[in-house]
Protein backbone atom coordinates (compact mmCIF):
# COMPACT_ATOMS: atom_id res chain seq x y z
CA UNK A 1 0.00 0.00 0.00
CA UNK A 2 1.13 3.66 -0.86
CA UNK A 3 1.86 6.15 1.60
CA UNK A 4 -0.92 8.38 2.20
CA UNK A 5 -0.35 11.95 0.31
CA UNK A 6 -0.25 14.66 3.33
CA UNK A 7 -1.31 17.88 2.07
CA UNK A 8 -1.37 21.01 3.88
CA UNK A 9 -4.48 22.83 3.78
CA UNK A 10 -5.04 26.94 4.43
CA UNK A 11 -8.11 28.97 3.76
CA UNK A 12 -7.16 32.95 3.01
CA UNK A 13 -9.57 34.30 5.63
CA UNK A 14 -9.29 35.08 9.38
CA UNK A 15 -13.13 35.51 9.88
CA UNK A 16 -14.27 32.18 11.65
CA UNK A 17 -17.28 32.40 10.17
CA UNK A 18 -15.65 32.06 6.92
CA UNK A 19 -16.91 30.40 4.29
CA UNK A 20 -13.48 29.15 3.06
CA UNK A 21 -12.89 27.77 6.46
CA UNK A 22 -16.36 25.95 6.25
CA UNK A 23 -14.99 24.39 2.50
CA UNK A 24 -11.56 23.63 4.36
CA UNK A 25 -13.08 21.71 7.23
CA UNK A 26 -15.58 19.80 4.21
CA UNK A 27 -12.45 19.19 2.81
CA UNK A 28 -11.00 16.89 5.42
CA UNK A 29 -14.28 15.62 6.05
CA UNK A 30 -14.39 14.36 2.05
CA UNK A 31 -10.84 13.35 1.71
CA UNK A 32 -10.53 10.21 0.38
CA UNK A 33 -8.83 6.89 1.55
CA UNK A 34 -4.95 7.74 1.18
CA UNK A 35 -5.05 11.48 1.15
CA UNK A 36 -4.43 13.37 4.86
CA UNK A 37 -5.60 16.98 5.37
CA UNK A 38 -3.51 18.97 8.11
CA UNK A 39 -5.26 22.40 8.19
CA UNK A 40 -2.96 25.52 9.14
CA UNK A 41 -4.23 28.82 10.68
CA UNK A 42 -2.34 31.68 8.77
CA UNK A 43 -3.88 34.34 11.09
CA UNK A 44 -0.71 34.31 13.32
CA UNK A 45 0.91 35.32 10.58
CA UNK A 46 2.66 38.83 10.93
CA UNK A 47 2.35 41.83 7.97
CA UNK A 48 5.74 41.36 5.78
CA UNK A 49 8.47 43.35 6.91
CA UNK A 50 11.85 43.21 5.51
CA UNK A 51 13.37 44.83 8.69
CA UNK A 52 11.96 41.92 10.40
CA UNK A 53 13.09 39.38 8.01
CA UNK A 54 16.33 40.15 8.30
CA UNK A 55 16.44 39.33 12.16
CA UNK A 56 14.93 36.09 11.30
CA UNK A 57 11.32 34.78 10.49
CA UNK A 58 8.85 35.02 13.33
CA UNK A 59 8.07 31.46 14.91
CA UNK A 60 4.46 31.72 12.99
CA UNK A 61 6.19 32.04 9.70
CA UNK A 62 8.67 29.37 10.25
CA UNK A 63 6.15 27.29 11.70
CA UNK A 64 4.02 27.84 8.63
CA UNK A 65 7.36 27.40 6.37
CA UNK A 66 8.35 23.94 8.07
CA UNK A 67 4.31 22.74 7.47
CA UNK A 68 4.63 23.36 3.98
CA UNK A 69 7.91 21.57 3.47
CA UNK A 70 6.68 18.26 5.27
CA UNK A 71 3.68 18.25 3.22
CA UNK A 72 3.68 16.23 -0.41
CA UNK A 73 0.66 18.82 -1.51
CA UNK A 74 -0.92 21.95 -0.95
CA UNK A 75 -4.74 22.93 -0.57
CA UNK A 76 -5.45 26.81 -0.66
CA UNK A 77 -9.41 27.66 0.04
CA UNK A 78 -8.99 31.02 -1.48
CA UNK A 79 -11.85 33.89 -1.00
CA UNK A 80 -12.10 36.96 -4.15
CA UNK A 81 -11.44 40.61 -2.27
CA UNK A 82 -12.02 42.99 -5.12
CA UNK A 83 -10.74 40.84 -7.88
CA UNK A 84 -8.00 39.25 -6.09
CA UNK A 85 -7.07 37.34 -3.23
CA UNK A 86 -7.47 38.67 -0.06
CA UNK A 87 -4.15 40.38 1.14
CA UNK A 88 -3.79 37.90 4.16
CA UNK A 89 -3.35 35.45 1.80
CA UNK A 90 -0.40 36.71 -0.91
CA UNK A 91 0.91 37.94 3.27
CA UNK A 92 1.72 34.52 4.09
CA UNK A 93 2.66 33.34 0.61
CA UNK A 94 5.21 36.12 0.67
CA UNK A 95 6.77 35.40 4.36
CA UNK A 96 7.25 31.70 3.58
CA UNK A 97 8.36 32.06 -0.21
CA UNK A 98 11.71 34.27 1.16
CA UNK A 99 15.08 33.07 0.58
CA UNK A 100 16.38 30.58 -1.48
CA UNK A 101 15.66 27.40 0.51
CA UNK A 102 11.85 28.29 -0.62
CA UNK A 103 9.60 25.35 0.43
CA UNK A 104 6.98 25.99 -2.04
CA UNK A 105 9.32 24.63 -5.47
CA UNK A 106 7.95 21.39 -6.75
CA UNK A 107 5.00 21.53 -4.81
CA UNK A 108 1.53 20.19 -6.23
CA UNK A 109 -1.71 22.72 -5.57
CA UNK A 110 -5.23 22.56 -5.36
CA UNK A 111 -7.03 25.71 -5.00
CA UNK A 112 -10.46 26.13 -4.40
CA UNK A 113 -12.92 29.06 -3.17
CA UNK A 114 -16.46 30.16 -1.98
CA UNK A 115 -17.22 33.36 -2.89
CA UNK A 116 -20.02 35.43 -5.05
CA UNK A 117 -21.36 35.69 -8.68
CA UNK A 118 -17.74 33.37 -9.89
CA UNK A 119 -17.35 31.64 -7.03
CA UNK A 120 -13.20 33.27 -6.63
CA UNK A 121 -12.67 32.77 -9.98
CA UNK A 122 -10.90 35.85 -10.53
CA UNK A 123 -8.76 35.35 -7.36
CA UNK A 124 -7.93 31.74 -8.22
CA UNK A 125 -6.74 33.15 -11.08
CA UNK A 126 -4.33 35.43 -9.65
CA UNK A 127 -3.25 32.56 -6.84
CA UNK A 128 -2.21 30.51 -9.73
CA UNK A 129 0.08 33.38 -11.13
CA UNK A 130 2.21 33.40 -7.80
CA UNK A 131 1.90 29.81 -7.39
CA UNK A 132 3.73 29.17 -11.02
CA UNK A 133 6.17 31.85 -10.31
CA UNK A 134 7.09 30.06 -6.84
CA UNK A 135 7.32 26.41 -9.14
CA UNK A 136 4.57 25.05 -7.71
CA UNK A 137 2.42 22.74 -9.72
CA UNK A 138 -1.27 24.20 -9.84
CA UNK A 139 -3.84 21.05 -10.65
CA UNK A 140 -5.81 22.41 -13.39
CA UNK A 141 -8.93 20.21 -13.09
CA UNK A 142 -11.28 20.13 -11.60
CA UNK A 143 -12.39 23.64 -11.01
CA UNK A 144 -13.60 24.16 -7.32
CA UNK A 145 -15.48 27.15 -7.78
CA UNK A 146 -18.50 27.30 -4.99
CA UNK A 147 -21.12 30.37 -4.92
CA UNK A 148 -21.71 30.82 -1.31
CA UNK A 149 -25.45 32.52 -1.50
CA UNK A 150 -26.54 28.82 -3.48
CA UNK A 151 -24.40 26.49 -1.57
CA UNK A 152 -24.16 27.60 2.41
CA UNK A 153 -26.69 28.37 5.07
CA UNK A 154 -25.64 31.66 6.74
CA UNK A 155 -24.43 29.72 9.58
CA UNK A 156 -21.90 28.07 7.37
CA UNK A 157 -23.33 24.45 7.28
CA UNK A 158 -23.37 23.23 3.96
CA UNK A 159 -26.86 23.68 2.05
CA UNK A 160 -26.55 21.98 -1.48
CA UNK A 161 -24.28 18.83 -0.98
CA UNK A 162 -23.03 18.59 -4.72
CA UNK A 163 -20.05 20.70 -3.14
CA UNK A 164 -19.34 17.78 -1.16
CA UNK A 165 -18.73 16.26 -4.65
CA UNK A 166 -16.90 18.69 -6.10
CA UNK A 167 -14.72 18.55 -3.23
CA UNK A 168 -14.10 15.31 -2.98
CA UNK A 169 -13.19 15.01 -7.49
CA UNK A 170 -10.63 17.93 -6.42
CA UNK A 171 -9.02 16.00 -3.59
CA UNK A 172 -9.10 13.17 -5.78
CA UNK A 173 -7.49 15.01 -8.43
CA UNK A 174 -4.99 16.63 -6.14
CA UNK A 175 -3.99 12.84 -4.69
CA UNK A 176 -3.32 11.23 -8.10
CA UNK A 177 -1.55 14.59 -9.52
CA UNK A 178 1.11 14.53 -6.05
CA UNK A 179 1.90 10.77 -7.29
CA UNK A 180 2.30 12.40 -10.65
CA UNK A 181 4.59 15.34 -9.92
CA UNK A 182 7.03 12.67 -7.61
CA UNK A 183 7.26 10.11 -9.96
Amino acid sequence: MAAPVRVLGFAGSLRRGSFNRALLRLAVEAAPEGLEIEVFDIAPIPLYNGDVEAAGFPEPVQAFRERIRAADALLVACPEYNYSMPGVLKNAIDWASRGADQPFAGKPLAIMGAGGGLGTGRSQYHLRQTCVYLDMHPLNKPEVLVRVAESFNPDGSLKDEAVRGKVAALLAALAAWTRRVQG
